[in-house]
């Protein structure tokens, strides 16, 4: 995300005993400096007013260990391999110092939780530590002139400790739901999909009661601390709050601020962040990343499982990863949240749907600050246009074709219909799929299975011969499809390898690795992580992370459905 002018700042490479933390993370704060805080400096869980945020400090941890970090985000703050590896490293991003500069706080925001008002939420255990400012050179014109271009990156800490929004919790995470978010952060990076990122795993040495089934025996687990990056955390709940108290003044600053910081190619000479028609914009630009986001979301059969409007960011960024889950067996109907069981309001099938409730409800927020509603619904309307023409790009992709129509969304919505009958591994099917060509021998009722190409894809032998008629049926039409596209073979193979993942963070693989950690090994989250670096690319010799979920994982805690406590 591009920033303003900043302040001047001392070079970070000619110190006499080398470059620091400090030296090299340098901060300008604009959202503590330009919003108003709550004047109460107390921890204590409370009713925050008039504020959007909270000074507070992490809480310090007993014996923290790095146990993993991602060496790109780390360059995307400018931090080598010899920076990470100086205790200070795990010291701050353990939260147990702060760096000058740091001024960390929680946010304040409500929310709505599955369908429901829920009225203030805020950060109950996730503290922001400030704001970095990074500059990379790069070439301006057609002279190699050389300007450095700045960036602005938010470090939060989650699990850092108790918070004014921590309610009855203890502001802390445990080792495997902080396993999870680390390594979806970066997978979903590397898949091309909108997301937060992650710098730092760190273990604290300490346990965190946690009842995991809410069945009343909770048990201590091992704790531990993120370290998530983003631009902006700022989410549609940080604005709904204001608006349910009737706060018009805090909704529009925040409004103002928001544009001016994270959208500021909006504002120019002739426009500022408080014209009607800036505002509308980027309402609707707010809508359009979100369309990308959940279309992304369904290209790799991804369900985000929260999908409460204090989880949507304002950038249509992936934030909070809690039960979230991959598509193994193609489920529309499917869940990852045990909350979320029997009203399966957040299903894989829905996602976009309820993206554009959330938007309405956002809409709602803001509109005091709008002359009229229609410029809200022009931005909610190029929300459907836009995921409209995602999806359109994600099939064009998963299909290999160089353009998708009408009728090849029906296509594939006819292939989801089988694919939801038979019981067939979404991510692998797939990738096999780029292995058909009009040469491919159709299957029939007498030949004992489906196609060689794509065999390996079925968890139910037997669903898959029950329903090998469509197969072959979809098959021909696709072939029919693929002769009137005229691509050549090798280009539709490109177009389908670059749309459609080997690897992708299955609950079971994250649940591997959690075990191994539990017990003192971390080489399975440091592979895994390393796999998900090139999901698009197959990796000889780790052919067991693109394999099928196994029947013991099937039901298995953590490796299925997952529950919101962490």
């Amino acid at each position: 995300m591009a920033v303003g002018p900043i302040p001047p700042y001392a070079d970070n490479v000619a110190h006499p005993v080398g470059p620091s933390l400090t030296h090299v993370l340098r901060f300008d704060n604009r959202f503590v400096r330009e919003l108003p805080g709550d004047p109460d400096s107390a921890v204590r869980p409370r009713q925050v007013h008039r504020a959007l945020y909270s000074r507070v400090r992490p809480t310090p941890v007993a014996d923290p260990r790095l146990v993993a970090w991602s060496s790109e985000v780390a360059a995307l703050l400018g931090l080598d391999d010899e920076l990470v590896a100086d205790p200070m490293f795990v010291e701050v991003f353990a939260g147990n110092q702060l760096l000058d500069g740091m001024e960390p706080y929680a946010a304040n925001y409500g929310g709505h939780q599955f369908g429901q008002w829920a009225g203030q939420l805020g950060d109950g255990r996730a503290i922001t530590l400030g704001e970095v400012v990074t500059s990379k050179l790069h070439t301006v014109s057609s002279l190699n002139d050389l300007r450095p271009q700045f960036h602005r990156w938010e470090l939060q800490l989650k699990g850092a400790g108790l918070t004014p929004y921590s309610r009855h919790a203890d502001g802390r995470a445990v080792l495997r739901s902080s396993i999870r978010e680390f390594l979806c952060s970066e997978a979903m990076h590397h898949l091309r999909v909108p997301t937060t990122r992650a710098l730092s795993l760190v273990a604290t040495g300490e346990s965190v009661m946690r009842d995991m089934f809410y069945d009343g025996r909770p048990k201590p687990e091992p704790g531990a601390v993120v370290c998530r990056v983003a631009p902006s955390f700022i989410r549609f709940g940080n604005f709904e709050l204001p608006a349910s108290r009737r706060d018009v003044g805090l909704l529009e600053q925040l409004v103002t601020f928001t544009i001016d910081r994270d959208f500021p190619e909006l504002v120019s000479a002739t426009a500022s962040a408080s014209d009607p028609s800036v505002r509308a914009e980027w309402f609707a630009q707010v809508a359009e990343r979100t369309a990308r986001m959940v279309a992304d979301w369904m290209r790799v059969g991804f369900v985000h499982g929260v999908m409460n409007t204090d989880n949507m960011s304002i950038l249509g960024l992936t934030i909070d990863y809690g039960p979230y889950g991959w598509i193994d067996n193609f489920d529309l109907e499917w869940t990852p949240n045990t909350t979320d069981a029997g009203m399966r309001r957040y299903r894989f099938g829905q996602q976009a749907q309820i993206a554009y409730w959330n938007l309405a409800r956002f809409a709602e927020a803001i509109l005091p600050l709008f002359p009229s509603p229609d410029l809200l619904h022009t931005g909610l309307e190029r929300y459907v246009a836009a995921y409209d023409a995602a999806t359109r790009e994600y099939v064009g992709g998963k299909l290999g074709l160089r353009e998708a129509g009408d009728d090849d969304i029906d296509l594939i919505q006819s292939l989801y219909h089988w694919m939801q009958a038979t019981e067939v591994d979404m991510t692998i099917f797939f990738r096999r799929l780029i292995e058909f060509d009009e040469s491919t021998k159709m299957p029939t009722a007498t030949d004992g299975g489906p196609p060689a190409f794509c065999a390996d894809a079925f968890y139910d032998a037997a669903k898959a011969n029950d329903h090998i008629s469509e197969l072959r049926d979809w098959l021909e039409r696709y072939a029919a499809r693929l002769r009137t596209d005229g691509s050549d073979p090798a280009d539709r193979r490109i177009r389908m390898s670059a749309a459609n993942p080997v690897y992708v963070l299955r609950n079971y693989l994250a649940q591997e690795a959690i075990d191994r950690s539990e017990q003192g090994d971390d080489r399975g989250i440091h592979e895994l992580l390393d796999v998900m670096r090139r999901p698009y690319d197959v990796q000889p010799g780790r052919e067991r992370f693109a394999a099928r979920r196994p029947d013991w994982a099937r039901d298995r805690a953590g490796c299925s459905m997952l529950s919101c406590s962490s």
